[in-house]
């Protein structure tokens, strides 16, 4: 019998180590600030999932929703679609981003008129999209909507 020698498996550097730590760090942290979710908020907290309510509207865009189903003096936030649809006034309808001009974050609920930010509670007008409450210091930018009879479409 022969004796094979054996020598000794290196193990990973530290700095090795750190990186495959951080980097799996960074995965899990970028997949948790995603979001696949497919629901819109309303007024009340309830959600519902848009996109089993989208259909293609007259003028080619993305149908959002029917104007009973924004409050007046209120809105409701369309997730998918990064868009937010108010009724300041019975009958006006105005369309924001979604995303905080703070720092990005989803706005995620609407009362008392204005739209929230849940990061650091932003508020915006659900009338102009102004600036309410900072630490945001730009509106909300305004988003192309089209109302033909009862339909709200995103242009």
């Amino acid at each position: 019998m022969t004796s094979e020698s054996f020598e000794p498996v290196k193990a990973p550097s530290r700095r090795t180590a750190l990186a495959t730590v951080g980097a799996a760090g960074l995965a899990v942290a970028l997949t948790a600030c995603s979001s696949s979710d497919d629901s819109s908020s309303d007024t009340s907290g309830s959600t519902s999932t848009a996109g089993s309510t989208t259909a293609q509207g007259d003028a080619g865009g993305t149908e959002l929703a029917k104007t009973t189903d924004i409050p007046e003096g209120g809105g409701k936030i369309f997730a998918s679609q990064g868009v937010v649809v108010t009724q300041p006034t019975a009958g006006t309808y105005k369309a924001f981003s979604s995303k905080c001009t703070h720092q990005g974050c989803a706005v995620s609920s609407i009362s008392n008129g204005v739209i929230v930010c849940p990061c650091h509670q932003s508020e915006f007008s659900v009338t102009d999209g102004s600036v309410k409450k900072g630490p945001a210091t730009q509106a909300l930018p305004a988003e192309q909507i089209s109302v033909s009879g009862t339909s709200i479409t995103l242009a």
